[in-house]
């Protein structure tokens, strides 16, 4: 899930551990069982290329950050019961190099990129620009 935000940080035990103080994406990534290399490379573009900030330009035109967040559960799925399962999401051991591909790949790309901690109970502070949010799957 990609949002347009005017600034965002993510917090760890009371410490800032990456943020954006410009206008850019917070990217709240989700990893499936069927990801592999082929999601990380469309996944990285599509960050990158789409045309999601003001005067409809893209991370690279702009030159915009991107702040990434480990995030299993945007999988969850609270379709019966009251209790949700997360089932669809893919383990850690899975997720976390996938996710890790996915910044490397942006910063490759010359994007600057900050970051979450994978698996940590993290705090996120945004501040939505429009609000604009885009959920991307590939």
């Amino acid at each position: 899930m990609l949002q347009r935000v005017s600034r965002a940080s993510v917090t760890v035990e009371g410490e800032v551990v990456g943020a954006i103080d410009e206008p850019g994406l917070l990217v709240l990534l989700g990893v499936t069982h069927d990801d592999g290399p082929e999601q990380v490379a469309w996944m990285a573009r599509k960050i990158r290329d789409v045309r999601l900030l003001r005067e409809e330009r893209s991370v690279a035109d702009a030159g915009a950050p991107v702040l990434v967040v480990s995030q299993f559960t945007l999988y969850g799925d609270a379709r019966k019961g009251r209790r949700p399962t997360w089932s669809a999401a893919a383990p850690g051991e899975v997720s976390e190099p996938l996710y890790e591909a996915v910044c490397a790949a942006l910063e490759e790309a010359g994007t600057r990129v900050e970051r979450g901690v994978f698996g940590a109970d993290m705090a996120v502070e945004l501040v939505n620009d429009g609000p604009v949010t885009l959920l991307l799957e590939s």
